[in-house]
């Protein structure tokens, strides 16, 4: 057709098939990272490399929702190539984030064993840092959730790799892989270590910038670490007092920064860090309904507050959306939507109520087109098809949504 999208556009579906990667586009991406390789040395070289392997491992995941078995077996055996050779290279021998990507692209195509190889190989190299180490905490971090989300249950989780590897972290010795049983005596050692790791980094005061970066990372990590540590070993009640402490405790620091030098504190990583606490918080909700019977209003609660503060934070609109699905009532999540589109120029709202309401248009027509031979329903639903117009006119208005390609794309998709 002379017209081609660059990279992907996978929020647009054809038919049955979802628009994935173009050769073209792909051609190119493949390019420009072989020229920078070539180019850059030392540690810019090892962050290409990471940026490199998260856009193949976003393919992998691309294959796995679109369930394509064929075409995951061959970007699989792209992407092991590749990071196989990443992780050769004398600079990257010891890059934990390197060998972080790589376990999780074994964990994702399906080989949970070989990534657990990887992750205890990486976590035997990484030497004794502990509780110190950011790269050891996001280490253990990634391979302890993993291990969390193939439990069936919270019962008995005491026993499970996930606390032998959020443990070991805390003993700031050399890694020992996992041999079936974790002693209740280094439980209670390790939860006393993370209460006193957590207290010092709330109560640190950084003394420059740079600091102050590395610390909010690593304050992020710990308190990951230390709250999945609880919810394994205590409960549910246990993870989220700590989600709330630590979310208080970036406030009052975020807005005594505020205060102190009378500027936006944004460069100062408070903000995200916030961001992060908050996801990991609403991750672990969601994980604990999903396993077990939970009331829905913690959670619901939990995604309106972030969603105030971080309008543009997408995986915290898709799990809202993903709630509000299975409510029957509309109008609370329509309020919502209107406050937030009020209060800031951001254009994820827009996108996600034009998508919330979609959704809703789907499951409507499906039902009205219940399996009865050729006798469609007579009634047309146009009550949600004229809020969703409504929607895009008002979200084209707006100063981001004139120049916002994919909204325009949307609105004639929708048209048509």
């Amino acid at each position: 057709s002379g017209f081609n999208s660059i990279g992907h556009m996978d929020t647009m579906s054809r038919g049955r098939h979802q628009i994935g990667h173009y050769k073209e586009g792909e051609e190119f991406i493949q390019n420009v990272f072989h020229v920078l390789s070539q180019i850059f040395t030392g540690k810019e070289k090892s962050n290409l490399a990471i940026c490199w392997l998260q856009y193949e491992i976003s393919k992998v995941i691309q294959c796995l929702q679109a369930k394509k078995k064929k075409k995951l077996k061959a970007q699989g055996r792209k992407s092991k190539k590749l990071a196989k050779n990443f992780l050769k290279a004398p600079d990257n021998r010891n890059n934990l984030s390197l060998w972080k990507l790589y376990a999780y692209l074994e964990w994702l195509l399906g080989n949970t064993d070989d990534s657990r190889k990887v992750f205890d190989t990486a976590l035997c190299t990484a030497g004794t840092g502990g509780l110190k180490s950011a790269q050891l905490c996001s280490l253990s971090l990634l391979y302890a959730q993993l291990e969390v989300e193939l439990l069936e249950s919270i019962e008995g989780a005491v026993m499970s790799r996930a606390v032998h590897i959020l443990t070991k972290l805390t003993e700031n010795g050399p890694y020992v892989p996992y041999s079936g049983q974790v002693l209740p005596v280094n439980v209670l050692k390790a939860r006393k270590t993370y209460e006193h790791a957590l207290q010092d980094y709330l109560s640190k005061t950084p003394v420059s910038d740079q600091d102050q970066v590395n610390d909010t990372a690593q304050l992020v990590n710990l308190v990951g670490c230390y709250a999945l540590f609880q919810y394994l070993t205590v409960g549910i009640d246990a993870a989220v007092l700590i989600y709330t402490q630590a979310s208080e405790k970036l406030e009052v620091s975020g807005s005594q920064k505020c205060e102190n030098t009378g500027e936006n504190f944004g460069i100062l990583n408070f903000p995200t860090a916030l961001e992060a606490v908050t996801l990991l918080h609403t991750n672990l909700l969601r994980f604990h309904m999903k396993i077990s019977v939970y009331p829905l209003n913690p959670l619901r609660e939990a995604l309106t507050e972030a969603l105030k503060r971080f309008p543009s934070n997408q995986s915290l609109w898709r799990s809202y959306i993903h709630i509000q699905r299975k409510s029957h009532s509309a109008s609370k999540a329509r309020r919502f939507f209107d406050s937030v589109t009020r209060s800031t120029n951001s254009l994820e709202p827009w996108l996600f109520a034009i998508q919330a309401e979609q959704m809703r248009k789907k499951l409507t027509e499906k039902v009205q087109r219940a399996d009865v031979g050729e006798i469609h329903c007579t009634i047309p639903e146009t009550g949600l098809t004229n809020r969703i117009v409504a929607l895009f006119e008002h979200a084209v208005q707006s100063e981001n949504g004139a120049h916002c390609p994919l909204l325009w794309r949307m609105y004639l998709n929708f048209v048509v």
